[in-house]
């Protein structure tokens, strides 16, 4: 019999962390090989993890909604050298562990309580129906939050739970309400006593229940879990990269009519529908290939130069939310196989079927702001990259058309190139060349071209 260590697997660069979501098995359940132990979320997945091997699940080491760095063991699998399970001798195992851990469990419990009763009065939460993890119990204790306030936080975890960022938050919220004058009058909360029910935190309790209806008929939506963490990375671009925007117009009138032309018989033969997409990738695998530097990140003083060009797609979810799919190596693939790679992530996308490799690893990024109807925009860059390129709505536009003949109007079908980058590394000629060489591409595409 030997363990084997089921750790948190890398999730892409710039992730660092995942939340616990859900557990897919229970201690003493059989695993088979690539069977789901449990499930994790970060802002740009949720995903399964799977086993790596055949046994019989020991231990988790962590709860629902906590929060796992990426390389820590999530659970251990026991294992049989001789290829088979005994179920017997794992439960006797577990059993003797169980028994071996118990008085350490027991001693480690009776420190902490002893060192909160020194601390501070202890709080009885059994008289709340709400779950609370051990971690929350214990923020509460420390910071001096009755039952009676810690039932009153709005939970974002799953049914509802109160989860660590929910109690930091509130945490916050309530030391910002309090003024330095009134915490002279005031006993601080981790002083407070409880009698009964009733708690001395009463200002806190008003202050919190004051922000939650400040006008009448207001709602008030919790952030979901991906909300904030998409806020926070956010945030955390804008303060990192020096955000610099290029314009370019282009017109697409050849793009457009080559591809009303062949679409159909694109997907009798492939089965697949062409969308403007694929196109606009090659278009940027293309000038990425001439504009290395655009294919960078920049770590402390030292810029990465990327060998592969693996172009991230930003696609917007059910939810409102947006997810990354990353099309690996796309400069080696050909239309047909950037097209069936975009339908192929885009369905997954919106079906929640993405598995954390298929975001990681990303070298640049395109989101398509058309789609909603959006003639230009400022994308923020998806950090560690520094460049991100958005697609604006195509337009039939009247043009002036330059012939040997002489200028004329003419109708022509036009869209905006938006390139923002990081004016940290990427000075204006380099952003401004690689936007123009994306769109030269496009106003040149040959109406002739077979797929």
């Amino acid at each position: 019999m030997s363990k084997f260590e089921l750790k948190l697997p890398q999730m892409g660069e710039s992730v660092a962390e995942a939340t616990l979501t859900t557990w897919l098995k229970e201690v003493g359940d059989i695993v088979e090989l690539d069977e789901a132990i449990f499930e994790i979320a970060t802002d740009k997945v949720d995903s399964e993890v799977p086993s790596e091997v055949e046994g019989v699940l020991i231990a988790r080491n962590f709860n629902v909604d906590d929060v796992i760095k990426v390389g820590e063991v999530v659970a251990v699998i026991e294992t049989s050298s001789e290829g088979s399970i005994n179920i017997d001798d794992t439960e006797e195992a577990i059993l003797v562990e169980e028994t071996i851990q118990e008085p350490i469990a027991e001693i480690e419990k009776q420190v902490i309580e002893a060192k909160e009763t020194i601390a501070q009065p202890a709080q009885d939460f059994s008289s709340s129906d709400r779950f609370y993890s051990p971690l929350v119990k214990n923020i509460a204790k420390q910071e001096g939050i009755s039952i009676n306030e810690l039932d009153k936080i709005a939970g974002t975890g799953k049914e509802g739970r109160v989860t660590k960022n929910d109690i930091l938050d509130y945490v916050g919220q309530r030391g910002q309400s309090t003024s330095p004058s009134a915490d002279k009058n005031v006993v601080k909360p981790k002083d407070s006593v409880s009698l009964g029910n009733t708690s001395v935190n009463s200002e806190a309790e008003k202050t919190i229940a004051n922000s939650m209806t400040k006008n009448l008929g207001d709602e008030l939506i919790p952030m979901t879990r991906m909300g904030k963490l998409i806020a926070h990375h956010m945030v955390e671009s804008i303060t990192t990269s020096a955000h610099v925007q290029s314009f370019v117009e282009v017109d697409v009138t050849n793009v457009v009519n080559w591809r009303n032309k062949t679409k159909k018989i694109f997907e009798q033969r492939e089965g697949e529908k062409l969308t403007f997409t694929p196109i606009f990738m090659e278009a940027v695998a293309v000038a990425l290939k001439k504009y290395p530097m655009i294919n960078i990140s920049l770590e402390g003083d030292n810029v990465i130069k990327k060998k592969h060009i693996n172009i991230g797609m930003a696609a917007a979810l059910p939810d409102g939310n947006l997810i990354v799919p990353v099309i690996k190596n796309a400069d080696q693939l050909n239309l047909v196989g950037m097209a069936k790679t975009v339908n192929d992530l885009a369905n997954r996308a919106r079906n929640n079927q993405l598995k954390p490799d298929d975001i990681k690893d990303g070298t640049y990024t395109v989101t398509n702001v058309g789609s909603f109807g959006s003639i230009f925009g400022t994308p923020i860059i998806n950090q560690p990259q520094v460049g991100i390129l958005a697609l604006g709505a195509i337009r039939k536009m009247p043009s002036v058309i330059e012939t040997a003949e002489g200028d004329f109007i003419g109708v022509r079908s036009k869209m905006y190139l938006s390139h923002s980058y990081d004016h940290r590394v990427v000075n204006g000629a380099l952003g401004g060349m690689f936007v123009k060489t994306v769109a030269d591409y496009l106003e040149a595409w040959d109406i002739n071209r077979e797929i």
